[in-house]
């Protein structure tokens, strides 16, 4: 009965752990993915962050990796990589100094081709000098005080600014002959154009010149006291008119040494009272050449006050060329 007796299998399925259905591999995919997101987001910021000029450096830059500009960089023995290009970082050692304008570095090459402020202040302040041409233009022709004079009021531009020159005519002579006394119609063009000069925030220079005519007098008084003693005088009917007495920052004679007419040095036009109102190199460059502040010689102002007054100028002892406000 024994040998009958049924032989009992026992199945036994061996199942695998928990760990088995999830393994590492999840994590290296989620690392790559943050990667990515990082490199994506950081492509974002320098698109946001950077101008076109920038961005066009920046590709240029990672074209030509080498860290000199004009020279390629030696690869390390062993350690080239696609196209021969290092993959090592290179000891440039202490003779090459990178930061000191040999850096490929785009935006240290961006910001040195950016204007130079200085080339800016100069431009913007030329239009302004343009624009207040215009505009003394304008007033002249709608003034009635110096409509009649049009053709005696010569304004351009120089170098040094906006030049506004006063001229003699045949019959309309601004001062009387060999006199610093004021016409009374030279007044009141200076103390019209005094409103103006007011109202710009640049500083002017006035200068005074003859012809080539002599000027015979005792005591040695010559064309250059005559024409400093003018100079003065058309400052001091500026300051009457309501100017400023800090917008003057120089007063010259200069005789008839600049002539208005080469061809007829004897010509009326050559003697004229300029003033410029001056940029502010040409200001800058005018306070370093005489200094800040420069005395009226004695002599100046007395032949100044009495030509003002319609008195004959004394005559000065010596013959000075400029004189300060």
């Amino acid at each position: 009965m024994a040998e009958n007796k049924p032989t009992v299998i026992v199945r036994r399925v061996k199942k695998g752990g928990h760990a088995a259905h999830h393994g590492g591999a999840w994590k290296v995919a989620y690392a790559d993915f943050v990667t990515a997101m990082m490199a994506f987001f950081l492509v974002l910021w320098l698109m946001a962050a950077t101008t076109k000029p920038e961005r066009a450096s920046i590709s240029e830059y990672f074209r030509n990796p080498s860290p000199l500009t004009g020279q390629s960089p030696t690869p390390a023995p062993g350690m080239a990589g696609p196209g021969g290009a290092s993959t090592s970082m290179i000891k440039l050692g202490g003779a090459t100094d990178v930061s000191r304008g040999n850096s490929n570095d785009p935006f240290q090459n961006h910001q040195a081709e950016r204007p130079v402020p200085q080339e800016d202040e100069r431009e913007r302040e030329k239009k302004q000098l343009e624009v207040l041409k215009q505009e003394l233009e304008e007033a002249i022709s709608k003034s009635q005080a110096l409509e009649p004079f049009k053709d005696q009021l010569l304004l351009d531009l120089t170098p040094e600014g906006l030049r506004i020159q006063i001229v003699d005519k045949q019959n309309r002579p601004m001062f009387d002959m060999g006199s610093a006394a004021l016409k009374t119609y030279t007044r009141d063009i200076l103390r019209e154009l005094s409103q103006f000069i007011n109202h710009v925030p640049n500083r002017i220079s006035i200068t005074g010149h003859t012809d080539i005519t002599a000027y015979n007098a005792a005591h040695g008084y010559s064309n250059w006291e005559l024409s400093a003693d003018r100079a003065n005088a058309a400052r001091r009917a500026l300051l009457d008119g309501g100017m400023a007495d800090d917008k003057v920052t120089r007063v010259v004679g200069l005789s008839s040494s600049v002539l208005f007419d080469k061809t007829q040095p004897d010509n009326p036009i050559n003697r004229r009272i300029s003033i410029v109102v001056m940029t502010k190199a040409a200001e800058a460059a005018a306070l370093a050449g005489s200094g800040q502040e420069v005395a009226l010689s004695p002599t100046v102002q007395d032949a100044d006050i009495q030509a003002a007054q319609g008195a004959p100028a004394p005559a000065p002892a010596a013959a000075p060329v400029s004189a300060s406000p």
